[in-house]
């Protein structure tokens, strides 16, 4: 079982003070997190492409890269890379430099974004979303595994026998698609063979289960070992000492970033109740004591069947020291709670 972390570098008013740090405070505090999640011994750290101003990285593979020259294990992935808007090339050889700067332990994780600005902000049209994503991925496949690439499409110029550089330290740079859960996106990452990552940050996680298990029959279909692919969810999170202390902590933050996003978006407004709901056993918010996170995170693994989970957090804007506690307690705490059980369970 892998555990990480995952976070969209967040730049909103704090629910408390009303200050807003700039863009470059949260870049450098992003750069100890890592440093702090890879020391406790957490297996993977990501972070979010986004093009607006409530966001402080629209290049997940610069501040890794930063996190690679202070770490030493933990590996770094972008969670996700806006493949729709982004020139494949380009992003292949960022993460072979990412690759070469970490020694090897850069990955990709592609998706269409929940976003839409960097689609008009680099010149794509809206209506072309599906048929961007499947082409570009088509080429990033082909990127992947090295030598001469000849490739044409509609949405790109052709490549005509040429090689790309630099190269990876790895073999190949893994490619994660990553998901919001619906059937397309899960019946693509099947067919192709490639690892899943599921957003699950709403209803009950155990509703993913037949997801996952159509993932695992298309890759089983299309001829790949199923058991060799890697299966994971991102959900947001904060641990803390106590279940009351977490979720005093967490709240304030989390209701405001729901809000924001919630007027955007037509949803309703995010009470305590949602809150309460959510943090619950059969919640998809791992929001509570060590304790309570790991058997939230153990009930995962065993009923919907993910290998690894990234604990999206801080959701919104949270002081830095409360953060780096937080994945402290994950990585000292939580994860040796979760990989005992899963062993005991699995060793059955």
């Amino acid at each position: 079982m892998e555990l990480g972390i995952s976070t969209f570098a967040e730049v909103m008013p704090d629910p408390h003070t009303g200050i807003t740090i700039s863009h470059g405070e949260r870049l450098r505090d992003i750069v100890e997190e890592i440093e702090m999640a890879d020391k406790v011994g957490l297996d993977v750290y990501a972070v979010g492409e986004h093009h607006r101003e409530d966001y402080a990285v629209s290049a997940p593979e610069v501040i890794l890269a930063a996190g690679a020259a202070r770490t030493r294990d933990i590996r770094l992935s972008s969670a996700v890379t806006v493949l729709s808007s982004d020139d494949p090339v380009r992003v292949h050889e960022r993460f072979a430099m990412l690759d070469g700067i970490s020694g090897g332990r850069a990955e990709i994780m592609a998706g269409r974004g929940s976003f839409i600005e960097s689609f008009p902000l680099f010149g794509y049209n809206l209506n072309d979303y599906d048929a961007l994503f499947d082409e570009k991925l088509d080429l990033l496949l082909k990127l992947q595994k090295g030598g001469p690439i000849t490739w044409s499409g509609n949405h790109r110029a052709p490549i005509n026998g040429l090689e790309v550089f630099p190269k990876p330290d790895q073999d190949r740079i893994p490619i994660w698609i990553a998901s919001g859960g619906t059937p397309g996106s899960t019946v693509r990452a099947g067919k192709l063979g490639l690892p899943l990552v599921l957003a699950i940050i709403g209803g009950s996680p155990q509703n993913f289960a037949p997801l996952v298990e159509l993932y695992k029959q298309t890759a089983a279909q299309s001829g790949h070992k199923v058991e060799d692919l890697g299966i994971g969810s991102h959900s947001h999170g904060f641990v803390w000492d106590t279940d009351e202390e977490a979720a005093d902590l967490f709240f304030p933050s989390t209701q405001q970033s729901m809000n924001k996003i919630g007027r955007e978006r037509g949803w309703g407004n995010y009470t305590v109740r949602s809150f309460d709901i959510a943090r619950s056993p059969k919640g998809a918010l791992y929001c509570g004591s060590p304790e309570t996170v790991a058997q939230k995170i153990i009930d995962l693994r065993k009923n919907v069947g993910i290998k690894r989970f990234l604990l999206h957090t801080p959701l919104g804007t949270m002081p830095h020291d409360q953060v780096l506690k937080s994945i402290r307690l994950f990585g000292e705490t939580v994860a040796p709670i979760v990989r005992e059980e899963i062993a005991r369970w699995e060793g059955k």
